[in-house]
């Protein structure tokens, strides 16, 4: 990639990247770099079904889209330290961060033989950017000149120069947009995917051809099941499998994977259930990691709620984030496979700060939260009790429990957790804002930058800002911060807008999440990825 300003801005944070996973991760044994095996094995890993058909742009979930990241080249992939690397893309240039001129490498193809060009990345993100298609990804396409969330409409951003070569001009500049492009939404598609109307077919997404590492084998998704892959032999990218293939097998608990792991019917599980913390070490020998990923966890208080807007709303905000002991609860009920928040991202994340001001609202301070309690009571006596919203079958009640006890202990209130059974139902009532209570929150991300854990969370009206929160001063910073024309200069601004958060508090911090996963004795070359995703083409056996 040629050393514009954007190109620059990728190395600083490939630096800073490194050093923050480095240090901070652990391991039963040595697990990587092993390329002895047979290229021809099947490794067996977890998974789940997709919600809906495998297309890029309607995916949004972590079972399909693992199946994406494996199927598909995007213009960059994101390494182990959630680098970006070129892929598809043979540079990504800009000298204003608004109009980015984008140069594929030559003569690559789908597994169905069609090229992959600067048409099929055009189409695609059309197709995905397109109003009456309501792809579920469809929003990150807004900044690009052209998008229209009203009507069906163009994106006039786009600009095919020739068969390798297409230009994006946005609608204003965006320090990370080319950092996204590793992000699934904006993978190509093939010709073949589309109907004489130009929109991606339904039998596509359940069909899906791709120009990655792996591809589908022949009958090989059986829904509800499991999907097989096998090894693209016409990839020619950094991620070349060193194995045949993969059985994705899609379970309905982890507590069932973790068994087959230690029965020797899987190689591979991305996420140790909670029931095994006591003792994965003991049952898996070396063949445990527990490493820092970019997964943040909060609860939310909507502002809606009685006794939580205004002055008194502050004040008790506050008062609860001081009453909470989070090194003892990471410790206590995570087993150290939690790290007590500091900041509003994720340690493995460019940006990731521990000296921001007015962090200390998350220091365990039980005298200055009573002192803050009382100070609110003053101005409205509090009354009725506080609940934690959670879905049971998510595995949240423990801590749930215990920072209703904390609540209790601390500030005298009747504080418990309220379980909904399903994730979708709970997801539900949060979306169509029925819920009368706080409720879980946290964010998982989508690609290696801070503004992903803070523009769809807090900024006015973001697709993801559940609590609806609102400052005018947050929304400014947060503007300049993706205008800003390099990395360093949007976590300035970006930094600025974290430290309002820690006083306005529309979420309660709580703790970053580890990846803790296992393997069996008969693979190696195991490694997890910055988004606790392995790198399953690395894995030998």
């Amino acid at each position: 990639m040629k050393r514009s300003r954007i190109g620059l801005g990728f190395i600083a944070l490939a630096a800073a990247s490194a050093l923050v996973l480095s240090g901070c991760s652990s391991s039963g044994g040595d697990k990587g770099g092993d390329a002895k095996g047979d290229s021809a094995a099947i490794i067996t890993v977890n998974g789940s079904e997709p919600e809906s058909g495998l297309i890029p742009s309607d995916t949004n979930e972590v079972g399909g889209g693992r199946i994406l990241d494996v199927m598909y080249a995007g213009l960059y992939y994101y390494d182990a330290k959630g680098n970006p690397k070129l892929d598809a893309a043979e540079s990504v240039e800009s000298t204003d961060s608004k109009v980015f001129t984008i140069k594929l490498k030559a003569d690559q193809k789908f597994t169905n033989g069609d090229p992959v060009d600067a048409e099929s990345f055009v189409a695609a993100w059309n197709d995905a950017a397109k109003f009456s298609n309501a792809r579920k990804n469809a929003s990150w396409f807004s900044n690009i000149e052209g998008f229209d969330d009203t009507k069906d409409a163009e994106l006039t951003g786009l600009k095919v120069v020739d068969d390798t070569t297409f230009t994006v001009t946005l609608k204003s500049a965006q320090s990370d947009f080319p950092l996204q492009l590793g992000y699934s939404s904006f993978y190509p598609v093939p010709k073949s995917a589309f109907d004489a109307d130009g929109n991606i077919t339904k039998d596509y997404g359940q069909n899906p051809i791709g120009n990655g590492p792996y591809k589908v084998a022949d009958k090989g998704w059986t829904h509800k099941v499991k999907i097989e892959m096998v090894k693209n032999d016409d990839y020619k990218g950094d991620r070349e499998a060193k194995n045949g293939g993969l059985s994705i097998v899609f379970y309905d608990s982890y507590d069932a994977a973790y068994a087959d792991l230690l029965g020797g019917n899987l190689d591979v599980l991305d996420q140790i259930p909670d029931t095994a913390y006591a003792n994965y070490k003991d049952d898996l020998g070396d063949r445990w990691i527990n490493q820092p990923a970019a997964i943040f966890q909060s609860f939310t208080i909507p502002e809606r709620l009685d006794h939580f807007a205004g002055e008194e709303g502050q004040l008790r905000r506050e008062a609860i984030s001081r009453a909470i002991n989070r090194p003892q609860i990471t410790d206590k009920i995570f087993a150290d496979t939690r790290t007590p928040a500091v900041d509003w991202s994720s340690p493995v994340i460019n940006g990731y700060s521990d000296s921001l001001k007015g962090k200390d609202v998350l220091t365990y301070d039980p005298e200055k939260a009573k002192e803050l309690w009382a100070k609110a009571d003053a101005i409205s006596p509090w009354t009725g009790k506080f609940q934690i919203a959670y879905n049971a079958d998510g595995g949240h009640q423990g801590w749930v429990d215990a920072v209703s006890n904390d609540l209790k202990n601390t500030l005298g209130i009747d504080a418990s957790g309220a379980p909904n059974p399903l994730f979708g139902d709970f997801r539900q009532s949060i979306t169509d804002r029925s819920i009368q209570t706080a409720f879980r929150s946290g964010w998982q991300g989508d690609y290696p930058g801070l503004s992903n854990f803070l523009l769809p969370l807090y900024k006015t009206g973001a697709s993801s800002n559940d609590g609806d929160y609102s400052s005018a001063d947050v929304d400014k910073l947060l503007d300049e911060g993706v205008a800003a024309k390099d990395v360093d200069a949007a976590n300035e601004k970006f930094h600025a807008a974290e430290e309002i958060l820690f006083k306005d508090l529309p979420a309660i911090p709580l703790w970053y999440q580890n990846a803790v996963a296992g393997y069996s004795d008969a693979v190696s070359g195991v490694t997890i990825g910055w988004n606790s995703v392995p790198l399953y083409y690395e894995i030998t056996k």
